[in-house]
């Protein structure tokens, strides 16, 4: 059963990105009621996830482990050469994470060795309100997600400029209208993001930031370097997604 249910997951590559139940039994030379029951139990575990259009695509729960590994695929590969760009031009913690239900997940973090301390490791979870992707990521989230967030959010749990949960909804607001976010912290130590949104071509994907110890008014300005980076891996990606659509 195991070997089936990675030939299963053998069966997606950079052409077979979302697949169809039959396409995972074709792909795979599994049976399709066996490629459906394996499918359901990979999809209850979070190995895989099902669109709204019933494609199978691979889920999250492989890249927290996948991210132990010495190399990565997909939106890590694309934005790999782009983030150390950032990194020699910030010379501080570049992160990139994406949103797993109501928390980020860092895919990928780049950081100077006298870098200010860092709280999160890569396949590590982040707090949507208080850390700068987490922020984009929950502004350009499902409605339904944001309003989860707005009542759970407490202030010690937010940005320093979060109080209150009035305080969330008007920074998710200008996220929206910026395009991007800057914030805040004292705790543990006094810290300045700048984060920006990727897309894939269509929808918000990923966020990456910059995280740098905030030096009062004169911190560095890294805003239009965190976003015309976002922009460049958009730009691949939304190429990379056209490629792989499938003919319509």
């Amino acid at each position: 059963m195991i070997e089936r249910a990675f030939a299963l997951l053998a069966s997606f590559d950079g052409d077979h990105r979302a697949q169809t139940l039959a396409e995972l039994a074709q792909r795979s030379g599994i049976p399709r009621s066996t490629a459906l029951r394996l499918a359901r139990t990979l999809t209850s575990v979070g190995a895989l996830e099902r669109l709204e259009d019933g494609r199978y695509v691979v889920g999250l729960r492989l890249l927290e482990t996948a991210s132990l590994a010495p190399r990565g695929h997909g939106l890590r590969a694309v934005a790999m050469p782009y983030m150390e760009d950032l990194f020699h031009v910030s010379r501080q913690h570049v992160l990139l994470a994406v949103r797993d239900a109501g928390e980020a997940l860092l895919v990928e973090r780049l950081s100077a060795r006298d870098a200010s301390p860092v709280r999160y490791r890569v396949g590590g979870r982040l707090p949507l309100t208080s850390t700068g992707v987490g922020l984009v990521l929950l502004a350009f989230a499902p409605p339904s997600v944001q309003e989860e967030a707005v009542a759970a959010h407490r202030p010690e749990r937010g940005d320093d400029d979060i109080r209150t949960s009035d305080d969330l909804r008007r920074v998710l607001a200008e996220i929206r209208r910026g395009d991007h976010a800057v914030g805040r912290q004292d705790r543990p130590w006094p810290v300045i993001t700048v984060a920006a949104p990727i897309r894939d071509g269509k929808e918000v994907v990923a966020a990456l930031s910059v995280v740098a110890p905030d030096t009062g008014p004169g911190a560095p300005a890294f805003g239009p370097a965190v976003r015309a980076t976002a922009r460049a891996i958009s730009r691949l990606l939304a190429e990379d997604s056209g490629r792989a659509a499938p003919p319509g």
